[in-house]
């Protein structure tokens, strides 16, 4: 059951209360009275309600809509897991009073991560539109101005090597064959630990790839192949028992739900590891190091390779995402990409983004240089944007040069810089830096809550300012 936002106070907490209001926090409270919109707190609880069948009037009574939402910004201010969330907000009477739990019994940890996950990547985005929404209506954001950027924000995974990818895969499997065998006769299911055999295939592996010698290399050459052969026979014995569970022949003692759910375990993993086995006989053997569908993470295979030219980091295991910002540090739109494209695809994607949420194309619109191409610019034109500053590549014709150097140009790209400044913050203050949700649907989840809490504090700053001017303004014509 759904409780309603109103809640009640206890008697005994009425003094504690009344000393815990004198507590202020700089950061939060200008933010507690955006977190009040009607509007957002309906789209949480259509979220929670359409949870179950009678979730909306029947059942154990769960989080209110309007502690979930405030539970979902703070963590992601702060870059707490779900134990810390838990922890937190056992401990502070500001946390508390922020998201409304006051004295009631704070949840558990897991109950945390289940109700983020009712938040769909679908439904972060109506909430985003709605924050960029409330933006617009105090003033915040006009969009005349928009600037668009792409960063790559990583996965939660280990560095991808092949032998570790297939370590994962036997561990993965093998786990999963014996809670079947447990729920099956004893002597129909045998299930072979390879624990030991794999990890000294992988130290064997890791100590060989030390050095290029041709000794070494045959040695590491070896060690895979024996790898590859642990691997090969837990993924015959995963394919045998689907097959045997799909024709009915494979009896079970116990209980069939937990046996269900490890054969949709089996039907995940087995395909992913039959590709890690491809392409680590491609690169080994055959000297293919751009296989096709590359797998980089069993439990993330939604991750690419991205290479942003980093000295420090060429390569990044993630996702593209472009951000979309307009005047105030407004992130007005997000979108998680599909692959590695070329940032020039993206430009007017963001064009079409813009114009959905203010009704209109903005009057200028900027990017850096890798945004750059005559179509761009003549389709920008054509929407109706007047000022485009996109940088050439290459070098420039006088015509182009004498474009470029115009001030409205140069004064835009002086602008467009400041998007750095704000994929900086979305991923350090704001924890954007690395995805902690899981499957594709989780980052998408999280990017779009590490935006959402951003804009709700450059709004909450922004109202600040402009009362402490106001403030200013009244004692100078009172002086």
């Amino acid at each position: 059951m759904v409780p309603s936002i109103n809640h009640q106070s206890w008697l005994f907490f009425l003094p504690l209360a009344q000393q815990a209001s004198l507590l202020k926090d700089d950061l939060l409270d200008p933010v507690d009275q955006l977190l009040d919109d009607e509007e957002l707190i309906a789209l949480v609880r259509q979220c929670l309600v359409t949870r179950y069948p009678k979730s909306a009037g029947t059942g154990r009574p769960g989080m209110a809509p309007d502690r979930l939402l405030r539970c979902c910004v703070l963590k992601h201010l702060k870059g707490w897991s779900f134990r810390g969330l838990e922890r937190e907000l056992r401990s502070n009477l500001i946390y508390r009073r922020f998201t409304h739990f006051d004295a009631e019994v704070i949840p558990r940890h897991n109950c945390f991560s289940r109700l983020f996950t009712v938040l769909s990547p679908e439904v972060t985005k109506q909430i985003h539109h709605r924050v960029v929404g409330l933006a617009c209506q105090r003033g915040v954001a006009q969009g005349r101005r928009m600037r668009t950027d792409t960063t790559c924000i990583e996965s939660n995974i280990h560095y991808p090597t092949d032998s570790s990818l297939l370590g994962d895969g036997v561990r993965v499997l093998s786990r999963s064959l014996a809670r079947i065998a447990q729920q099956c006769k004893r002597g129909t299911l045998a299930v072979v630990n390879h624990g030991r055999a794999v990890k000294y295939r992988l130290l064997e592996i890791s100590r060989a790839a030390k050095t290029q010698t041709q000794a070494s290399q045959q040695r590491m050459r070896d060690s895979y192949e024996k790898l590859l052969a642990i691997t090969r026979s837990v993924v015959r014995q995963a394919t045998e028992i689907l097959e045997k569970w799909t024709k009915g022949k494979l009896k079970v003692v116990g209980n069939v739900v937990p046996v269900e759910a490890q054969m949709g375990q089996l039907r995940q993993f087995v395909p992913l590891v039959n590709q890690v086995i491809r392409q680590t006989k491609e690169r080994l053997w055959l000297g293919n190091t751009h296989v096709v569908d590359k797998v980089l993470s069993l439990f993330e295979p939604h991750t690419v390779v991205i290479r942003k030219g980093k000295a420090h980091k060429p390569n990044e295991f993630g996702r593209l995402v472009r951000i979309d910002e307009v005047e105030n540090g407004i992130v007005s739109g997000y979108e998680v990409l599909v692959g590695n494209p070329e940032d020039s695809t993206s430009f007017l994607p963001a064009l079409q983004q813009h114009q959905a949420v203010f009704g209109r194309v903005p009057e200028m619109a900027s990017g850096d240089r890798g945004f750059f191409s005559a179509h761009n610019e003549r389709e920008a034109e054509e929407m109706g944007v007047k000022k485009v500053a996109l940088p050439a590549r290459g070098r420039l014709s006088q015509k182009r040069r004498a474009r470029q150097k115009q001030r409205w140009f140069r004064r835009a790209l002086r602008w467009r810089a400041g998007s750095e400044s704000t994929i900086s913050t979305l991923k350090h203050p704001f924890s954007m830096l690395r995805a902690r949700y899981k499957r594709d649907g989780g980052f998408q989840r999280y990017v779009g809550w590490s935006v959402i809490t951003k804009n709700l504090f450059s709004i909450a700053r922004w109202q600040e300012r402009k009362k402490r001017k106001k403030k200013d303004v009244q004692m100078l014509g009172i002086e």
